[in-house]
């Protein structure tokens, strides 16, 4: 409670925050959607039903009882393969993702969707397949090699997904607990990372708000005394990693780098935006927000395969601070939804 003790306590009420929730669901007129922290499942899949969704549930092991869900209209797409990752069995931490073989079924003349006859063979040069991946990435900003590692496990399992599936474009979405300036995100941006260039306590950019206002303080203590003070200029390059994060993070106790084999962008970045909403890469300047943290951690990528159309734009951060934390009298959740429409590359 100390994250939202800013929030009313009417705006917590789950009873209320789910139908803000599914307004605004309907609002984007989403196709598919990748959900986060979902505890209860049941209650948003009998709202959601409603307007047309299915939807497929993994709880997290351990004690936690949230989970991840992806939802898909029935009417544009029909479930082909389904599978879980219960990183625990990875020594990764009681974290889950969950990968998803979608086929449109029919042309829908509103959303422009088109769609080619569908057959069984997994490999179909004239369907329009897709793998959805969906993650709640592990939070501790001091574990940045299990981070890591869940990030990897699924962009693995991803790319061999679509490989078996004749090369399906692939959407990876969800909370990945990382910054747009963190090494985690350069993995996704760019398929490799040394890791020795990095702290595995700093790799996410998760820095929270009561750290930052301590390192602004600090900043003006130590540029008051700088005339009496030597600071020092330079740092080392080089981090040392265990064999054992070496392992969690690579998956080998003896490489130090990673990679991956998906060639990602993020949708976000691939559409115009301002300064008012976006940073200097084109990501949001905040998705989430709460008494210790204010910034983006949540994205869509997708493969070359595809390509980014438009955009749902986030709030501007001083409309966001106005409402002094998520969720509010207007936003169902303790997030601000991303959200993006996609076309197939050679249509």
């Amino acid at each position: 409670m100390d994250l939202y003790f800013n929030v009313p306590a009417k705006c917590l009420e789950w009873n209320r925050r789910k139908h803000l929730i599914c307004k605004e669901i309907s609002r984007y007129n989403a196709s598919i959607l990748c959900l986060q922290e979902v505890d209860r499942f049941d209650d948003l899949d009998g709202l959601l039903q409603k307007s047309g969704f299915q939807g497929v549930h993994k709880s997290r092991t351990g004690e936690a009882s949230d989970g991840c869900a992806i939802f898909w209209k029935e009417k544009l797409f029909k479930l082909l393969h389904h599978q879980d990752i219960e990183f625990e069995r990875f020594g990764l931490r009681n974290n889950v993702a969950q990968l998803c073989v979608l086929e449109m079924n029919h042309e829908d003349s509103e959303s422009k969707l088109c769609v080619q006859q569908s057959n069984s063979r997994p490999a179909s040069t004239g369907s329009r397949r897709l793998v959805v991946g969906n993650i709640h990435v592990l939070f501790n900003p001091k574990r940045g090699d299990i981070k890591l590692g869940q990030v990897r496990l699924l962009l693995e399992k991803a790319n061999k997904l679509s490989q078996e599936w004749g090369n399906t474009p692939v959407i990876i979405c969800g909370d990945m607990n990382s910054t747009p300036k963190s090494a985690i995100y350069e993995f996704m941006a760019s398929a490799k990372l040394d890791m020795q260039l990095h702290d595995r306590r700093q790799i996410s950019g998760q820095f929270e708000l009561e750290s930052i206002q301590s390192k602004q303080r600090l900043f003006r203590w130590n540029n008051r005394y700088a005339a009496s003070a030597t600071m020092p200029i330079s740092r080392s390059l080089s981090y040392e990693w265990t064999s054992e994060e070496l392992r969690l993070a690579t998956g080998s106790e003896e490489c130090t780098h990673v990679q991956h084999q998906l060639k990602l962008q993020s949708a976000y970045t691939r559409a115009p935006g301002t300064g008012r909403t976006r940073d200097h890469l084109g990501e949001p300047l905040a998705t989430s927000y709460h008494s210790r943290f204010l910034g983006t951690v949540d994205y869509i990528w997708h493969t070359e395969q595809l390509v980014t159309v438009r955009v749902l734009e986030s709030l501007p951060i001083d409309e966001l601070k106005r409402s002094r934390g998520l969720p509010s009298e207007k936003w169902g959740s303790d997030h601000l939804a991303i959200a993006c429409e996609l076309a197939f590359a050679n249509d």
